[in-house]
This record gives C-alpha cells, structure tokens and sequence, in this order.
C-alpha cells in the first residue's frame, strides 16, 4: 500500500523540479534574446513557496507557487517569460526600497504599470503579448498628462493626479497585476538591505555601459523606454557631501605638507650638522578644495521656506569644513521664482555664517528655471568667475527646465516626499535627499 504522505512529497518534488526548469528556460531564452541583460537575469535564485498567492521576489529569490507557476505556463511560455522579467525589471530599478513615504497600494500599481509598459515596448518574441485596449489607453493617457519616462515614480505622481476612484483602481490592478510584493515589505537585516541595494545599482549601472555600448538604447521603439528608465534611476541618489566633491579643484595653499615631509632625515641632519636639516618640509601643499560655484534657491509658493533653511545649513556645515573651503572663495547665492529676485555673493565663512542669520524667502510666485541659468551665463560673460565649476539648484521640482545644456556641471537638488522630477532634463544631475541627513 504506497503511503500517502510520501506519494504527495513526491508529487511536489517532481513539481519543483519541473519549475525550476521552467524558470530556467524563461532566463535562458531572455538571455538569448536580451544580452544585455545577462548578469541582472542571473541575479535571483529559485524557491519554491507553497503557502503564498502567485509568485514573488525579495531581490535575492524568486518564490514561487508551483500550481500558480504551472498554470501560467499552460498559458504560453510568455506568460513566464515576462513574470520572471517583470521582477528583475522591479530590482533593477530599486521599487522594493522606495516606497518610503508614498501609499502602499498606489506605488505597487504605479511601479507595476511602469514595467508592464517597458516590457510592451520591447517587442521581442518571447515576451510579446499584444496589449489590450485598456492597457493602451492608460499608457495614451499618463504619456498625455505629461509623463515623459514611465517610472514608478513618475507613474505614481499621475496616479495622484488621476485621482481613479475604487472601481478604476480595481481595474487597474486587474489589467497590471503579476507579481506578489509582499515580500517586499519584510524588513531583514540592515546588512542585508544594504547588500541588496548595492548588487542591484551596480547591475543597473552596468546595464547602462552594456546597452550603450550594444547600441540597444538606439532605435524609435525597441530597448528606448528600459535604457530611458536605466538612465533617470542612475542619476537618481548621492551622498550630498560626496557629492559637492564634485565642486572641487585640486590646487595649492601655502601649508606645510606632511604626507611629503620625513621626520627621519630632518632629524638626522640637525643632529649630524647641528642646526641644517637635510630635508625640510614642503611650504605648500595639493588639496582639493571648493571655489566658484552658484546656489539657486527656488523660491516659489510651492518650496517650504524650512526646507531652505536647513538645506543652507547643511551646505553651510560642508563648506565652512576645513578641507572643502578656500581661502578666496566666490559663491552666488541666487533666490528665483519665474525670475531673480536676489543674488548675494558670498566670500568667506563669516559672510556666509551673517547670510544664513538674516536669510529670508524673496518670491512666492510661479517656478521657471529659465532666468536663473540665463542671469549666470549674463555673469560668465562679465568675467564674474575666475572659473565656476558648477550649479545647485535647490528646489521642488515643479517648474519649466532650459532645455539646452550649460557649459558647468548642474545639479537639481530635491528632499525627499517634496518634489516631483519627471521633468529634469538628462543633461542634469538629479540629487534627493534624506529628511534626516537636512535634519543632522
């Protein structure tokens, strides 16, 4: 008599076997046909979950419900092919550690509608699908409401403006719907999240070199959207300290350099001559210090007058730090809401340390960059810089861009759940930071 208990664990042995080759095939043929996407493919193991609805990932497994798996295969291979890159399209783009802030439900929807919709535009073979009606005409209607890239983030800021009520949303879901994420929610090891973050930028970073280097970015429709969402994600966080390293210029002060200096032979010579060392000490030294460079404050109604504040007072803390600051320095502090209002130069620590006691928000109207970008050329012309190495703008986001690119490096600086950056054009740096890292 064959014992039941063992005849259902072979049952689902062979089911996870025969899984497991089907995910197999679904990252072979992918591979096959998206080479560019080699390493990101590989980068998920396989694990069967019996309990849970449909299938998942937590960026390092993809779990999956056997019956839930099979079902989709006898659907057509496509079915399995687009799940298993809809999820590695999900880790590439970091949608399960950004939702901070943002409604639950909505960003699952917004963030699963973006990657349906990068997938639609790739039209290869093994993951085409002709998309219903309803599907393309909510892509008609975001790319209508002004959405120039389908990122989850962008998405989800049309969703809100949308304002769908349950029945839309409902049918938004249905028509979207492929992966559980409710992996996403549970929170391991900081370690762990970490780990996360970092394998899944440098995948993202390097598709990015790969693509561009294939050529796959190239093209009116074929591989755009994937290599448009590649480049907005890349450009999206850095460390606001790091980052002003990037206003630095290698250059000479008047110090005594002791990375060059051997205490050795100098004290050797004043012993063995009396009073003349044999090596003395450089009188100058190379550090890399901040010189020339513009701060744009957006001072629309739109902008919170606190945020400002605390955004000068972190740059204040990083400028006024003994390794970034020059002795002759130039910063223009420019406040512009549809136009300058104000620009105040600022030479030293002192002037920069009066300026942030008296600062107060000139503006409150509409937001254009425009005369910002146009009142800086108007200076370079003058000569007003011996040599500017870049501009900040800190703002909300919500304003009309230049569309040419300037002659200096130009950084759009954001907080965190106060802006919108659909917009910036790809020329730019998009810089976002933390609520806490202004609130140190």
């Amino acid at each position: 008599m064959t014992d039941p208990v063992r005849h259902r664990q072979l049952e689902e042995l062979d089911q996870v076997e025969l899984c497991v080759k089907l995910l197999s095939m679904a990252r072979n043929e992918l591979y096959l046909n998206m080479r560019f996407l080699d390493i990101p493919l590989s980068g998920l193991g396989f694990e069967a979950a019996w309990e849970q609805r449909g299938i998942a990932t937590d960026g390092f497994q993809i779990y999956y419900q056997p019956e839930d798996l099979l079902s989709r295969y006898r659907q057509g291979r496509q079915e399995v092919n687009r799940a298993y890159l809809h999820m590695v399209l999900h880790c590439l783009f970091g949608h399960i550690d950004s939702r901070r802030g943002r409604e639950k439900r909505l960003w699952n929807l917004a963030c699963d509608i973006a990657m349906e919709s990068v997938i639609d535009g790739l039209y290869q073979r093994c993951v085409h699908r002709p998309p219903s009606m309803f599907r393309r005409e909510t892509y008609l209607r975001l790319h209508n409401l002004g959405l120039k890239v389908m990122n989850g983030e962008g998405v989800y800021q049309k969703i809100l403006e949308m304002k769908p009520s349950q029945k839309q949303l409902e049918r938004l879901e249905a028509e979207f719907f492929v992966d559980n994420h409710g992996r996403w929610e549970r929170e391991g090891p900081r370690s762990q999240i970490l780990r996360r973050q970092k394998l899944w930028k440098d995948n993202r970073e390097r598709l990015q070199t790969e693509m561009e280097t294939m050529g796959e970015k190239d093209g009116a429709e074929e591989g755009q959207s994937l290599f448009q969402q590649v480049q907005v994600e890349n450009r999206e966080r850095y460390d606001y300290r790091a980052f002003l390293k990037k206003f630095a210029v290698l250059k000479e002060e008047i110090s005594v350099d002791p990375d060059s200096f051997d205490p050795v032979f100098y004290t050797y010579g004043l012993e063995l001559y009396g009073n003349m060392p044999l090596v003395e000490p450089l009188e100058t030294k190379e550090v890399y210090r901040i010189e020339d460079f513009v701060i744009v404050i957006d001072t629309s109604m739109s902008c919170s007058g606190d945020l400002v504040k605390r955004f000068l007072e972190e740059t204040y803390s990083v400028l006024s730090s003994s390794e970034s600051y020059f002795r002759q320095v130039k910063i223009h502090i420019i406040q512009c809401d549809e136009q300058v209002k104000s620009d105040v130069i600022i030479a030293s620590q002192e002037e920069l340390k009066g300026y942030m006691e008296r600062f107060e928000i000139q503006g409150n109207g509409g937001t254009d960059f425009r005369p910002a970008f146009t009142y800086v050329s108007a200076l370079q012309m003058k000569g007003e810089f011996h040599h500017l190495r870049g501009l900040i703008y800190f703002t909300d986001g919500k304003g009309i861009y230049p569309v040419q690119k300037p002659n200096y490096d130009t950084a759009f600086v954001f907080v965190e759940d106060h802006y919108q950056d659909i917009s910036v054009p790809g020329w730019a740096i998009k810089l976002i930071l933390l609520k806490e890292e202004l609130g140190r």
